[in-house]
C-alpha cells in the first residue's frame, strides 16, 4: 500500500493506494458525482483507495479533479514499477445502457493520453471536460500510455461513467500478475 499527502494553496489530499486490493474505498473530494466515479473506478479496477481531498471548490472543482488525478497517479507509479511478472497492456470496453467506451492501456512508463469523448457540459454542477483533466492527471504521473475512446452513447452520465469503467477494467488487466512475462519489454526495462 502507498500513503500520499499533498498539499498545495489550492488543495489539500491524502491518499491511500493498493493496486492488488478488493474493490474498497472510501472517498471525499466534496464533489459529489466524481466521489461516485471514483468509487467506480476502485470497484471495477479491484484497486482499495481512501482518499480525502480539501479544495477551492469555491472557485470551481478544476484544481480538486486534477490535483486528485496527480496524487492518484502518483501512488499507481509507486505500487506499478519497477514493472516486472504484470502483463503490462490492458484493454477494456464498458458499456452503459446506449454507451460504450473503450480503453486500451500500456504501463509503458511513457505517458500519453489519446481521449476522444466528446464532453462540453455539465452533469449536475460538474463540468464534463474535468474527466479528461483527471485522466490526464492521472497518466502523465503514473507513466501510463492510455487511450480512451467513446465509441457510442448519448447520455453524458452514462458516457463518463464508463470510461471510468473501462479505464479501471483495463488497468486491472495490465496489472495482472503473470510470472512467465518477467520484465515485459524486449528492452529489459520499463
Amino acid at each position: 500500500m502507498v500513503e500520499i499527502n499533498r498539499k498545495t494553496k489550492e488543495t489539500d489530499i491524502k491518499v491511500k493506494l493498493e493496486v492488488y486490493g478488493g474493490g474498497k474505498s472510501t472517498i471525499q473530494t466534496e464533489i459529489g458525482f466524481f466521489d461516485h466515479m471514483l468509487e467506480a473506478f476502485t470497484k471495477h479496477g479491484l484497486l482499495d483507495l481512501e482518499l480525502t481531498c480539501k479544495g477551492d471548490i469555491h472557485v470551481d472543482f478544476h484544481h480538486s479533479v486534477e490535483d486528485v488525478g496527480i496524487v492518484i497517479g502518483e501512488a499507481l507509479r509507486r505500487e506499478i514499477f519497477p514493472i516486472e511478472n504484470v502483463e503490462r497492456f490492458g484493454e477494456a470496453t464498458v458499456v452503459m445502457d446506449e454507451a460504450s467506451v473503450n480503453t486500451a492501456l500500456d504501463l509503458s512508463n511513457r505517458p500519453f493520453l489519446h481521449f476522444e469523448i466528446e464532453l462540453d457540459q455539465k452533469i449536475g454542477d460538474f463540468d464534463t471536460e474535468l474527466v479528461e483533466e483527471f485522466f490526464r492527471a492521472l497518466c502523465f504521473n503514473a507513466g501510463i500510455t492510455a487511450h480512451i475512446v467513446c465509441l457510442r452513447g448519448k447520455n453524458k452520465h452514462h458516457i463518463v461513467e464508463a470510461s471510468f469503467k473501462s479505464f479501471a477494467v483495463a488497468l486491472r488487466r495490465a496489472t495482472s500478475k503473470n510470472s512467465r512475462v518477467g520484465i515485459p519489454s524486449t528492452k529489459g526495462v520499463l
